[in-house]
Formats: structure tokens, sequence, C-alpha cells
């Protein structure tokens, strides 16, 4: 038997006890980092705010904490719920970021919130003297010969 649905086209359900949690990032596939390049880019990523990486059954992804445009902030509820995208349809309570007990309960292989954990990751990946590259090399003084010193 089908469950009845609101006037609001919303079905009785969690959806309706939720502030729109799954509406409030996206998360977009990335591709697999290969080298020390890759790495370092995704470093970068992380040092933009609302912004992490995660890794999942082997696959890259980039989650940008951003609101969509379309939930309402006075009842959490989506303001295009009959027309919205198939993305949208997807989600369901079984899935969903309410039902989950907190961040910790997705099934991650890797998740970095921070520049310095994918330093680590890098560390640990290519060696402790990852970053030595990019630090300025000093320059070193030359001495001046006696010949060139007698001549002035």
């Amino acid at each position: 038997m089908a469950k009845k649905v609101q006037k609001t086209g919303y079905k009785k359900s969690l959806c309706v006890k939720c502030t729109g949690l799954c509406c409030r990032y996206v998360a977009l596939p990335i591709e697999t980092p290969e080298d020390w390049d890759d790495y370092d880019d995704i470093r970068w990523y992380l040092y933009h705010q609302d912004i992490n990486v995660f890794v999942e059954e082997g696959d890259w992804y980039i989650n940008i904490k951003n609101k969509c445009m379309k939930l309402s902030e006075t009842d959490y509820k989506c303001q295009i719920y009959d027309k919205r995208p198939r993305i949208c349809r997807g989600y369901s309570e079984e899935n969903c970021d309410l039902t989950s007990d907190d961040e910790g309960s997705y099934d991650y292989e890797l998740h970095f919130t921070t520049p310095e954990q994918m330093e680590e990751y890098m560390k640990i990946k290519f060696g402790e003297k990852v970053f030595d590259k990019l630090e300025p090399k000093k320059k070193v003084k030359k001495k001046k010969s006696k010949n060139k010193q007698a001549a002035k």
C-alpha cells in the first residue's frame, strides 16, 4: 500500500523532520590521484573553506558545503520538490544524512578535511622529505678569489 502524500508533495517520512542535510553540500567525483602533482592539487582544494575530499569504494570525491538555493530556511522543505532534479530523487530515508548516526558512520576509506591531513598522507605515500623540494634553496655566497680582490 502506498504512503499518503501531503498536499506539499512530501511523503510522511523522516524528511519532514530533517533540516535538509542532503541539500547542504555537493559531492562530485574527481580523478584518482596518480602522482605528487595530483595529490598537491587536492591539498590546494583543502585550503579552501568548506571543502573536504573523501574516498569511497576506491573512488575519489570532492565535497563542497554549499546549500541548495531551493531549500527553504523556514521549514527546510524543497521549494521545487515535485520537479526536483534526478540526483535529489535518488536520496532515500535508508541512505540519508539524518538517519546516519554522525559523519563518522560513513564508510570512507579516506577522508581529508584539512590540507595538513593531506600533507601527512603525502609523506606516507612519497616519503618524509616530500616537501623539501618546495622550500627555497639557500644561496651559497661565493668567496671572491684573492686575485680579483688584489685587482681592485
